[in-house]
């Protein structure tokens, strides 16, 4: 099985380098690995955030595992030569429509959590974010109005083939923990979000046996602070679910924390941190890679079909931690190796 690196910009080949040592010492059988240049990095050695080598090894391999890309070099391209969209085009060219971000509290972090930790050590939840539609994907421009003002538009839309789709990977995480999925929208508003809340609400009739519930996004924001434990499982859209799991990120500890997995449908899938390259700490070690590393635990799990190794993974980051191990985002002085030293301890 092919395995992808992508490193990306900043701190992305550093944690990338921790969740490679991981897997090594786990010696797992048949699996490969093949490298490629994505983001800043790509652009300033291929001309492109996306080179087509790079897009070739992620059309062959098995699962991609993705560090970060952005860089304040290129912050002045033209937007489709700028990093990110090396991450939106990967979405896209693969089918990756389905965001898993999984955001539980490790017990040990209470004390990092932006919230009391009464109310921080009840969030055990997992984000399901669309990601192929809404406004990231949408027709956007810049234009000038009839009295000569700049004006920029970004359409947001989802069509009822889109929100079923990803409607049922809602229902089928929800069936696979606790039967809750509650779907945030904000369709008081946005006819988007109608159709949203409709495509919903027919597609649970064919899973009874989840708990269905509706959320405006404000609200949602709010009550993720104010009491997290009521969540099981939130379903939304692209913009949506972006702002939410970052917030989810916070309660949780770290953004350093939280790993995603991004899936088409058959599994196949891409797995990174939810953090950003983080550029004004590139290079100094003071990066957080468990991530990264829970991140490549996801991928064994969901991809590979490897769970017994995921949740070695999974453990020994909880040990871990559970030995004192800290990065600076955690209150510690941990370098970024020294972290994945912890976990191979334990390994």
């Amino acid at each position: 099985m092919l395995i992808a690196l992508f490193p990306g910009d900043g701190i992305g080949p550093e944690v990338i380098a921790e969740a490679r040592r991981v897997l090594d010492a786990l010696d797992l059988p048949g699996l490969t690995y093949e490298e490629g240049l994505v983001g800043g990095a790509a652009y300033k050695a291929k001309g492109h955030p996306l080179p087509p080598e790079t897009l070739d090894i992620a059309e062959r391999c098995n699962a991609i595992l993705f560090g970060a890309v952005g860089d304040f070099d290129c912050d002045n391209l033209e937007r489709h030569l700028r990093p990110e969209q090396a991450i939106l085009g990967l979405r896209k060219a693969l089918g990756l429509f389905a965001n898993l971000r999984p955001a539980t509290l490790f017990k040990e972090l209470a004390d990092a959590s932006a919230l009391r930790p009464e109310v921080a050590t009840q969030i055990d939840m997992v984000i399901v974010r669309e990601l192929n539609g809404d406004v990231y994907f949408g027709e956007k421009g810049m234009r000038t109005t009839a009295d000569g003002k700049r004006e920029g538009y970004d359409v947001m839309s989802y069509n009822e083939d889109e929100v079923r789709r990803i409607a049922r990977v809602g229902f089928e995480t929800a069936r696979a923990r606790k039967g809750r999925l509650c779907s945030v929208d904000k369709a008081n508003v946005l006819e988007t979000s109608q159709l949203w809340r409709d495509v919903m609400i027919e597609t649970h009739k064919d899973y009874p046996d989840i708990e269905l519930s509706h959320m405006y996004v404000d609200n949602a924001a709010m009550q993720l602070v104010r009491n997290p434990g009521q969540f099981d499982v939130i379903v939304t859209g692209n913009l949506f679910g972006d702002i939410l799991s970052d917030q989810a990120s916070m309660c949780a500890g770290s953004i350093g924390m939280l790993p995603s997995a991004s899936l088409d449908t058959n599994q196949k899938g891409l797995y990174e941190p939810i953090h950003g390259s983080a550029p004004d700490i590139a290079g100094q070690g003071k990066a957080n890679p468990l991530a990264t590393i829970l991140s490549a635990a996801m991928m064994l799990r969901y991809s590979l079909n490897m769970p017994e190794p995921a949740d070695r993974i999974e453990a020994a980051v909880a040990k871990a931690l559970e030995g004192g191990a800290r990065t600076p985002d955690l209150g510690g002085s941990m370098t970024t190796q020294q972290m994945g030293d912890a976990v191979l301890a334990v390994l």
